[in-house]
């Protein structure tokens, strides 16, 4: 609410009263963009991965396998590699060397970012920067969404 309004909203509250248990709150109905590896994110990488969803990080930012860097535009979790490089060769398109347009990314603030996660991530908060990451980083040891919910059935 005050995001929307540029903090110029004023709300006041009455408690009525406690009603009945209205069951569980709804997680998201998005997965996560999952870095695969160490390393920096480049404005190549990240122009491939706009059209899968939002990105939370920028170029030059640096990342490590299990940080969430966006949020997926389906229901799983995608691993992807935000740190690949342009292959350089000696011979140039005209077309090819156009400059790259990024989307502004999501800058999610203390609040957003523990409203965001799910059930398996976390928020990492370091005098520097919030970061989002999964709980349990390597991507091979990781139990994928819908395998859980298998287990559990």
């Amino acid at each position: 609410m005050l995001t929307e309004t540029r903090g110029t909203i004023v709300m006041n509250a009455l408690f009525d009263g406690y009603i009945p248990y209205q069951g569980e709150i709804p997680q998201r109905p998005t997965g996560a963009l999952i870095a695969d590896r160490l390393g920096l994110t480049t404005t190549y990488s990240l122009n491939g991965l706009q059209e899968r969803g939002i990105l939370f990080v920028g170029p030059g930012v640096e990342v490590y396998e299990g940080m969430i860097v966006g949020e997926h535009s389906r229901d799983n979790d995608l691993d992807v590699n935000v740190v690949r490089e342009k292959k350089m060769t000696n011979m140039r398109a005209s077309s090819a060397d156009e400059a790259i347009r990024l989307v502004p990314v999501k800058a999610l603030n203390l609040e957003q970012a523990i409203e965001f996660i799910a059930e398996d991530e976390m928020v990492e908060v370091t005098p520097k920067s919030l970061r989002l990451r999964k709980k349990i980083l390597q991507q091979n040891r990781r139990p994928k969404r819908w395998e859980k919910g298998q287990q559990a059935g």
